[in-house]
């Protein structure tokens, strides 16, 4: 890691932790960053283009890489040192991210009944309507991790001014497709589900599919643009299998 990462971060970063008997974790940093989230992404491709010994299996959260090894074969003492080496060799901070993501549009409709939350959402960020939909639909944000339900995605980060807690109470329930946001992130909900997260915006959008052949559409690293749509157009996409999202293989 830089000298410039480790003073941003105010620790000694990244950290190598043992999971139970046949996992260890390597952290970037100790909350979400875009550096961060970017190391922890990049890691994990360099793990599975050529995994050391013994691994079988990775993932990544928001600022973390998840591996997964065989402890027949291989103690964490030996592949703590392969993983070390391996983290001695780049600047992960600033690494490339990974080969074959995508850029998608997802049609959304921000505010209205179907997503009533959006102007108590705007109102804590210090927004109005109008600028808080401009903020969250101008610009592309990264899937930083896929969690909580089969094929969820965290989407982020979003503007500093979108740092605002979740709900002090819960709501019992938004339907599938729901985005819902909370300290500078969206999560788009796949199923319906009750959520302390605000709900600003509803796509046609579904990222898990089961009856399909890749069932999860959204990967780490891809990113999303949600672009606004009248609740007429999106009630018209609704048969659409992705809801009227299209994509694109970045460069």
């Amino acid at each position: 890691m830089t000298r410039t990462a480790a003073q941003d971060t105010g620790a000694r970063w990244p950290a190598i932790r043992t999971v139970g008997v046949d996992g260890l974790l390597v952290s970037f940093g100790a909350e979400l960053s875009e550096p961060a989230n970017r190391a922890a992404l990049a890691f994990r491709a360099a793990l599975d283009r050529a995994a050391p010994e013994g691994v079988e299996e990775s993932s990544t959260s928001l600022v973390s890489t998840y591996l997964r090894f065989d402890p027949l074969h291989r103690d964490h003492a030996g592949l703590r040192a392969d993983l070390q080496r391996l983290l001695d060799s780049a600047d992960w901070y600033a690494a490339d991210l990974p080969a074959g993501r995508r850029a998608w549009r997802i049609p959304t409709v921000f505010g209205t009944d179907l997503a009533p939350q959006l102007d108590e959402a705007a109102a804590a960020a210090g927004l109005t309507r109008e600028a808080a939909i401009a903020s969250l639909s101008d610009s592309p944000v990264r899937v930083q991790t896929i969690g909580f339900a089969p094929g969820q995605p965290y989407l982020g980060q979003l503007d500093g001014a979108w740092n605002i807690p979740r709900q002090s109470g819960l709501t019992e329930r938004v339907p599938a497709g729901a985005l819902c946001l909370a300290i500078r992130q969206l999560v788009l909900f796949p199923v319906p589900t009750p959520t302390g997260w605000r709900h600003v915006g509803q796509t046609a959008f579904r990222p898990f599919r089961p009856e399909a052949e890749r069932p999860f559409l959204l990967r780490p690293g891809d990113e999303v643009r949600l672009d606004p749509v009248s609740p007429e157009r999106l009630d018209a996409l609704r048969d659409d299998p992705e809801g009227g999202a299209t994509s694109e293989t970045l460069p």
